[in-house]
């Protein structure tokens, strides 16, 4: 495959953030780019307003002549979330072409470039932002595939004057092992997607194989105590090859030291919250001092980072209340936004609003939501957001429900949640998952300011 080559993309699961991205790429590059995907959102409503052409139905109809014939000029992606009986898919597959893997077709980009690859179970996201930021902010520039939407630039892609690319790792059907980068970064390795991977034994693996792809003279970053061998450690908590220290909250801010070695860059202010991003902020600062940035320029950039949509997101932020959403759908994930939520408001009382997200999750991780969810005050608790799973029998919120010891929690429709927020008004809010919870964000930030 020659990308130089490709007039034609199509994408089927375009508004993914992954696919999206590459769907911008190509756009970009001046290709004829069109896609498919199962329900409209505001990004693909973006795409849309960027000349890509999108369609709602899977219906083999609704693809454009010129994508019906096989020819070396036409390039086909899809993502492996979309099931195997999509009339698209098979449409594509019936006539002839190659289908490419998302991953794969970021492995053919990233080929030949100096590559910084961030992977992670959690913090991949918002680290390989704050590493993408901190390159554009600096001059040294660089281009990126996010996996999400840098609130600086609104988009989940860049675009760079030279060879540095930054891309997010997934380790979800072992993606990440089509790259092969310069610096590869590791900020967690706890047990998820097992539906794929069947054991923790097996991700842990599929990490370390990650790992071992490095390019010769490369180097691995990972935060300490991940079972990675000859690799530069980091950590916000013990000791380790770089660290945070002198974290603290100074009117509402968090600031912290960074030390590795002789080196101390003191007084760090970071844009956004939370001690998890201290973390990550870390694992940023240690990769671009690799690329030889300057000190002030990192920390006037980590200043300056106004974080990732969806990710400890401030939607209101004010006397009366104070209103968080956030990506968390893995119990670690959430008790780093709940902890960091209960650091800097430790005298307000937390109103949670969770929905579950795939059902093997929920089945291989309750007890775990359970312990974490109990840390807020109150709980209310959505159904489980399906994706690509049908359900499994037995498996449900209540399962949830029925292990917490929290007694100030409920199982509402989002409607009912919508009028209760409104009703109650609560001073803190944080909503946290990774379906389609992001469609209560506005209705509910109305609730709370239309009093």
């Amino acid at each position: 495959m020659e990308l130089r080559n490709i007039q034609r993309v199509y994408l089927i699961g375009i508004g993914g953030i992954g696919m999206s991205g590459l769907a911008r790429y190509f756009c970009h590059l001046g290709c004829i780019v069109c896609g498919y995907d199962k329900t409209p959102t505001d990004l693909t409503d973006e795409l849309r307003n960027e000349g890509i052409q999108v369609i709602f139905e899977d219906n083999a109809e609704g693809i454009p002549k010129s994508f019906r014939d096989v020819d070396d000029n036409t390039l086909i992606i899809y993502t492996p979330a979309i099931p195997k009986d999509s009339v698209i898919l098979n449409f594509f597959q019936r006539k002839g072409f190659v289908l490419w893997k998302r991953s794969q077709v970021l492995g053919l980009i990233s080929k030949g470039k100096f590559t910084i690859a961030v992977a992670g179970t959690h913090g991949k996201t918002t680290t390989s932002c704050m590493i993408a930021h901190i390159l554009k902010d600096s001059g040294k520039d660089c281009s990126a595939f996010l996996g999400g939407i840098a609130s600086n630039y609104q988009t989940n892609v860049l675009f760079g004057n030279n060879d540095i690319v930054v891309v997010e790792a997934d380790e979800y059907d072992r993606s990440f092992l089509t790259l092969f980068p310069n610096i590869a970064i590791v900020t967690s390795m706890d047990a998820d997607h097992l539906d794929i991977y069947g054991d923790h034994a097996q991700l842990t693996e599929s990490f370390q194989l990650f790992a071992s792809q490095i390019k010769m003279g490369g180097a691995l970053i990972h935060r300490r105590g991940l079972p990675l061998n000859n690799g530069f450690t980091y950590s916000i908590t013990e000791a380790a090859d770089a660290m945070a220290e002198n974290i603290r909250i100074e009117n509402g801010d968090f600031y912290f030291d960074f030390k590795r070695g002789s080196i101390i860059i003191p007084n760090i202010k970071l844009g956004i919250a939370g001690l998890h991003n201290i973390e990550n902020a870390v694992a940023a600062i240690e990769a671009t001092l690799r690329l030889h940035i300057d000190w002030d320029a990192i920390k006037s950039a980590l200043g300056s980072f106004k974080g990732v949509k969806r990710r400890f997101e401030y939607i209101v932020k004010n006397k009366q209340h104070i209103y968080i959403d956030d990506y968390a759908h893995h119990p670690e994930e959430l008790r780093a936004a709940i902890t960091s939520i209960k650091r800097l408001y430790p005298n307000k009382k937390l109103t949670t609003i969770f929905q579950p997200h795939l059902y093997t999750r929920t089945r291989d991780f309750v007890d775990g939501f359970a312990e974490v969810l109990d840390m807020s005050d109150e709980l209310i608790l959505l159904d489980i957001y399906p994706a690509r799973e049908l359900p499994i029998e037995g498996v449900s919120s209540n399962m949830i429900l029925d292990r917490m010891k929290l007694q100030n929690k409920q199982i509402l429709g989002k409607q009912e949640a919508i009028n209760k927020i409104r009703s109650e008004q609560p001073e803190l809010l944080l909503t946290v998952g990774a379906g389609d919870i992001d469609q209560l964000v506005y209705p509910l930030k109305s609730a709370l300011e239309d009093v």
